[in-house]
């Protein structure tokens, strides 16, 4: 269900943290590397559960950084904060930017991003149903029947980038959204009603209320209700929360209901829907953290409420159990929904990845150019924050 605005506070931007100091260093082995990626990561979920604020500014950097997985926004933003430079807004390989005519500073040092190791396999099926793998190339089974070839990840790595701030050359245009606020959710509202129909729900804005609540998630009868007597920004925000719902909390999401999904959402199950909203909102360029700030700063209690209760919830059925992996299981979830939105919905900018270099992005929309020396997307970028991320 949608919360009801209530103000709040202002947040701190930077989020320091012990732990990486190790990520940098140049002679790590690849197992090291990863390990001590996957360390940092740790370090800073424990943080940012100990300071719940922590948990707004890494949903900060999603909203820029939304191609990436929640795993490595969070640890491109505390390798950033951590050289005491600005945030990363866009990040790409050494020879990713050189496509793109630009070159490394002379003196910058690497970001690390975890990133998958993958395989090129061959599938096929045993004459006895069973369903096994072998390397491209490799000779099948007598009896086996070719199923086709698949990438699959065999495992992780640490991979090197660097922000669009640690370079220079041939700038790079960015386009800025040239609509209000107020046109921005407009808009919005309806390329999130077109993210529900891809979902198979009807959205509905009528007067009816259940409970004290603006928005609701029927997922029997595939219906999002939102409230007729909000203003149009409030209604986007509200139906961005139900999106939030549909995406993470249906009826069969084991780890839904291990975080309190159910007819009446609660818990941590409402802060993952919250902050997928804000993150969504944010990328549109609407801040909604006073708004937000009720539900995101009860983020910490919740995890630690979900951890309390999720020994017994949890046997045998591999869910998470510790405060860190239900924190990393939250921020894997939210992102991921996040990215499902915005690649429907469309923000302006490029999600913190290089583009490719052919690549016109939203032609449609009425965008200003500003030379930040910047780009977007590329398929050679990391996008997976790693093991359990």
């Amino acid at each position: 269900m949608a919360p009801r605005g209530e103000g709040a506070s202002s947040l701190e931007r930077r989020v320091p943290v012990s732990g990486l100091a190790e990520i940098g260093t140049p002679r790590l082995s690849p197992e090291e590397r990863i390990t001590a990626l996957t360390d940092g990561l740790h370090a800073i979920l424990e943080k940012a559960v100990e300071s719940p604020s922590h948990w707004q500014v890494l949903l900060d950097a999603s909203a820029t950084l939304w191609r990436y997985s929640g795993g490595n926004v969070a640890l491109l933003m505390m390798q950033m904060a951590q050289r005491g430079t600005e945030e990363p807004t866009l990040v790409a390989g050494f020879r990713e930017w050189e496509r793109h005519g630009r070159a490394v500073l002379k003196g910058e040092h690497a970001l690390w991003v975890i990133a998958p190791r993958t395989a090129r396999m061959q599938e096929f099926m045993l004459p006895d149903g069973t369903r096994q793998r072998t390397r491209v190339g490799g000779k099948l089974p007598q009896g086996a029947v070719d199923n086709g070839k698949k990438t699959v990840i065999t495992g992780w790595r640490g991979q090197a980038v660097f922000d669009v701030s640690q370079t220079q050359g041939t700038p790079l245009l960015v386009p800025k959204n040239q609509s209000g606020p107020g046109a921005a959710g407009s808009v919005l509202f309806e390329s999130l009603e077109g993210v529900a129909r891809e979902h198979g729900f009807e959205v509905r804005v009528d007067h009816a209320q259940y409970g004290l609540t603006s928005g609701y998630t029927d997922f029997a009868k595939h219906l999002v209700q939102v409230g007729a007597w909000l203003n149009p920004e409030e209604r986007t925000a509200v139906l961005a929360h139900e999106l939030g719902h549909v995406l993470l909390h249906g009826p069969d999401d084991a780890v839904g209901r291990l975080y309190g999904s159910s007819a009446d959402h609660r818990g941590l199950a409402e802060v993952e829907a919250e902050s997928v909203a804000y993150t969504v909102l944010r990328a549109h360029g609407i801040d909604r953290g006073p708004q937000s700030a009720s539900y995101l700063a009860g983020w910490a209690d919740a995890v630690i409420e979900t951890e309390n209760g999720a020994s017994a919830q949890s046997a045998g059925n591999k869910l998470p159990v510790t405060r860190v992996d239900i924190a990393k299981s939250v921020l894997g979830r939210v992102t991921a929904a996040t990215k499902g939105i915005l690649e429907l919905t469309r923000p302006p900018g490029f999600g913190g990845k290089v583009p490719a270099a052919e690549a016109d992005p939203h032609p449609e929309q009425a965008v200003s150019y500003v030379d930040k020396g910047l780009p977007a997307p590329s398929v050679d970028g990391p996008t997976i924050a790693g093991p359990g991320v």
